[in-house]
Parts: C-alpha cells; sequence; structure tokens
C-alpha cells in the first residue's frame, strides 16, 4: 500500500522558518516526480516546489525562500521553506507521478497524479 506521510508543519511567525517532509512507503521516490501544493483555505492546491524522479529541479522552482530535496536513503522529500510570510500559509500537500528517469514535472493539481499525502497545516501568524 502507498502512502505520502507529510509532517513539520506548525504555527511560527513572520520571518521563521520551516522543514516540511514527505516520507513515501509502497513506492521509490527515484521513480517518482515529487511535488509540494499548497492549499490555502478557500482556494485551489497550488503547486509550490517539485523534484524530478531525475533530481532535476525545473527553474520556476528555484526560489530564493523554498528548497526542495530529496533523500533516497530515508525515500523522503524536504520542502525547506525560509523567511516566511502570512501568504505561506495553507495546507501544505506533497504528492507523486509515476515516471523514472524523466526531468517532468506536474504544473498543476490535475497533471496526473497518482498519489497524494493527506497534508500537513503551516500557519504564519503574529
Amino acid at each position: 500500500q502507498v502512502q505520502l506521510v507529510e509532517s513539520g508543519g506548525d504555527l511560527v511567525q513572520p520571518g521563521d522558518s520551516l522543514r516540511l517532509s514527505c516520507r513515501a512507503s509502497g513506492l521509490t521516490v527515484e521513480d517518482y516526480a515529487v511535488a509540494w501544493f499548497r492549499q490555502a483555505p478557500g482556494m485551489d492546491r497550488k503547486i509550490v516546489s517539485c523534484i524530478s524522479s531525475a533530481a532535476i529541479i525545473p527553474y520556476d522552482f528555484q526560489r530564493a525562500r523554498f528548497s526542495i530535496a530529496r533523500d533516497t536513503s530515508k525515500n523522503t522529500v524536504y520542502l525547506q521553506m525560509n523567511n516566511l510570510t502570512p501568504e505561506d500559509t495553507g495546507v501544505y500537500f506533497c504528492a507523486a507521478v509515476y515516471g523514472p528517469g524523466s526531468n517532468w514535472c506536474p504544473s498543476t493539481a490535475r497533471d496526473g497524479i497518482d498519489y497524494w499525502g493527506t497534508g500537513t497545516q503551516v500557519t504564519v501568524s503574529s
């Protein structure tokens, strides 16, 4: 049975940092593009970062504040978020799309996602 389990969400103040984790079981992260999405209240899920199965991070996701990394020994993908603002508040989901050896990453939540995690809440508030 495939599971993606997110963790690391918290209530933090503006300017703080958080590292989210997406631990996979039942699949090998090296065979999947793994993406992080944020869903703010009343809004659709919006992609914030992705790492392809070939460990490529598309240019659009090479942001100064957010960085994504993969640890294949732990079958886990991380999202490091720095200098958080209230606009970063939401539920963060990881998602996996099968495709070994590919440079491809999804752009939207409708791009053929094979598996979703259940999410972790991030709240940025003073």
